[in-house]
């Protein structure tokens, strides 16, 4: 089951005035990913070589195994010129995941955040009953 989180940021810009009198100006700006299952991720995989396969843990868990063909951006290394260096353009597919399913939605909100179109959170390692490869 597909689920699309959507977090609703407002920002309010303040023009102030000596005499107290200023106009207040709501912008929303909608972040999203989806969540899907592991087999929507596999069936991607398979269907699209230019996909992004994103593992958000550490290089020690990463060490130990990972999903074949993933690259590593730990979560809290995510920034824009990070994120710049492992996805080619901001509507990559970019499939995100971790260990149990924490990490991967903070990236991924992270990443949405940074104008990232297509991003697709899928859990864990722990879970996924496909082939993984170790360093």
């Amino acid at each position: 089951m597909k689920k699309r989180f959507i977090i609703f940021f407002a920002a309010l810009c303040l023009l102030s005035g000596c005499g107290g009198e200023g106009s207040t100006q709501e912008e929303t700006v909608v972040v999203t990913f989806q969540q899907i299952s592991q087999e929507e991720t596999k069936t991607i995989m398979s269907t699209n070589q230019e996909a992004v396969i994103l593992d958000v843990r550490t290089q020690e868990e990463y060490d130990s195994g990972h999903i074949k063909g993933a690259v590593l951006l730990p979560v809290d290394a995510i920034t824009e010129e990070t994120a710049q260096e492992v996805i080619p353009t901001k509507d990559t597919q970019v499939l995100v995941y971790c260990r149990s399913g924490n990490r991967s939605v903070t990236a991924s909100k992270a990443l949405a955040q940074l104008g990232y179109t297509e991003v697709y959170e899928f859990g864990g390692i722990n879970t996924w009953p496909y082939e993984t490869e170790t360093w």
